[in-house]
């Protein structure tokens, strides 16, 4: 690895990033240094990409920040777009929070790897290819790079997007959710890679929700709310003895403590799967498998990146053929109540067209009530100011938080929970995930729910299946 050197630090001074309307984040100061990472945590929509999109020089049309962000000296923002752009790649490399978004969908995932070698660092071909290989095996993929994204499960994009931006060798490493919907195994060794950047003398930048990344990668932690800074200071002191009320609720929100769901009286079976069997680029997922989902009942499906467990629940619904077995659903039920909510949010939204079109839509199409539709978002926390913008303006938390509203205002029977929460904070996961449960209680929804989280599916589910 050949970090540069003349990168001394990053530092941001009275960051604010806003809108017509108004700051949307406030007066945020922060540094990186080699050595000394910097992890931000805070909620869906608290500004904490907002962040990492001003050092990128990258921000939504329509954003302005102010402030200063240098980085060896040079402040960013009184440069020139033509002249960061020309950085991106280069000195400063973001790992995207939505893979679907980043990875060329007609383009294989080893090519892809392939010309950050070729034409970001002149590399001749054959030695493209090796560390392409290389790249590719240090995530996982040694066995997928003849593949294309729309191939690969989320978990396996979000890797894919890892190899790439390591290929990059840049001075500086934004990583925006850089583990969300990857299994346990997948995230530690993600974890484990950005230590050695770290340990390399990259200055390594990343955003999570995840506590126990933050608490792993050390160095400085930031807390950010409603788009202020809460809480920085030592990853230690701050995780062991927080100041602000929402850090401690942050760091008490973790699936782990929270109390087993009681089981439940199921009701008749919604969906049923008999003797499945698919394989999928000649190796088996799964045969054999019987499955079924009642009404009431949350039935949960753990396994590591990419073993099927997408593609199981996609032959629930009838979006992929097994190869072998059948699949019942209950009798005289629409095909518009078995709902599907994507691991990939923005797969599931026109990218050009506003929520509330989006939402708009679906409530004349199907004749529903407007006011319906509020006051589910009221229940999901999501404000009407998000409305008028398009997908890729708002955080991956909060779209994912829109999907599961979209799905819930068909009054679906059945709803296959792809990675529902992967995307959510700790204290929005649990407020959603008791959402679901209200429901769940109260109208009798069937859920499948896809999960990594061993300690969620423990929590809420009446029983587990998994998939190796």
């Amino acid at each position: 690895m050949n970090v540069a050197t003349d990168m001394h630090d990053l530092s941001i001074a009275r960051l604010s990033v806003s809108a017509g309307a108004g700051p949307i984040v406030q007066d945020v100061s922060l540094s990186v240094q080699p050595g000394r990472p910097l992890t931000l945590l805070g909620e869906s929509g608290s500004g904490k990409s907002l962040v990492a999109q001003a050092v990128m020089g990258s921000l939504p049309s329509g954003l302005t920040a102010s402030g200063h962000i240098r980085l060896a000296g040079t402040d960013l923002l009184a440069a020139p777009a033509a002249v960061r752009r020309k950085g991106w790649g280069r000195t400063i490399s973001l790992l995207p929070q939505e893979p679907w978004l980043a990875l060329d969908p007609i383009m294989r995932i080893a090519g892809q790897v392939a010309e950050v070698h070729r034409f970001v660092h002149r590399r001749s071909v054959q030695d493209s290819r090796r560390r392409t290989e290389e790249n590719l095996a240090e995530v996982g993929l040694d066995r997928a790079g003849a593949l294309y994204p729309f191939q690969m499960s989320g978990g396996m994009c979000q890797r894919a997007a890892i190899a790439i931006t390591h290929a990059s060798d840049s001075a500086l490493l934004i990583a925006d959710e850089p583990t969300k919907g990857l299994d346990a195994a997948l995230r530690d060794g993600v974890v484990e890679r950005l230590k050695q950047e770290i340990a390399a003398g990259r200055l390594v930048f990343t955003i999570t929700h995840d506590v126990a990344v933050a608490g792993a990668l050390g160095g400085m932690i930031g807390v950010m709310l409603d788009g202020r800074l809460v809480d920085y200071g030592p990853a230690e002191e701050v995780l062991s003895a927080p100041t602000h009320p929402y850090t401690k609720a942050l760091i008490a929100a973790d699936p782990a403590t929270w109390e087993r769901r009681a089981p439940t009286q199921a009701g008749a079976p919604v969906v049923t799967g008999r003797a499945l069997a698919k394989a999928y680029g000649g190796r088996s997922l799964f045969e054999g498998l019987d499955i079924e989902v009642r009404a009431g009942e949350i039935v949960a499906v753990v396994g590591p990146s990419g073993c099927g467990k997408t593609t199981l629940g996609n032959i629930l619904l009838g979006l992929a053929p097994a190869d072998n077995g059948t699949v019942e659903r209950q009798d005289g039920v629409p095909p518009v109540r078995f709902q599907k909510l994507y691991q990939d949010p923005p797969a599931a939204f026109a990218p050009h067209q506003t929520i509330r079109r989006a939402l708009a839509d679906l409530v004349g199409l199907h004749r529903l009530s407007w006011d319906k539709a509020e006051a589910l978002l009221a229940r999901l926390r999501l404000g009407q100011h998000l409305l008028d913008r398009r997908p890729g303006e708002i955080s991956g938390g909060e779209l994912q938080r829109f999907a599961l509203a979209r799905a819930l205002l068909l009054d679906p029977v059945f709803l296959f929970a792809d990675e529902a929460t992967s995307r959510l904070d700790p204290v929005s996961q649990k407020e959603v995930v008791g959402l679901l449960l209200e429901i769940v209680r109260d109208t009798g929804l069937a859920v499948l729910l896809v999960t990594h989280d061993g300690a969620l599916a423990d929590r809420i589910a009446d029983r587990a299946v998994r998939l190796d």
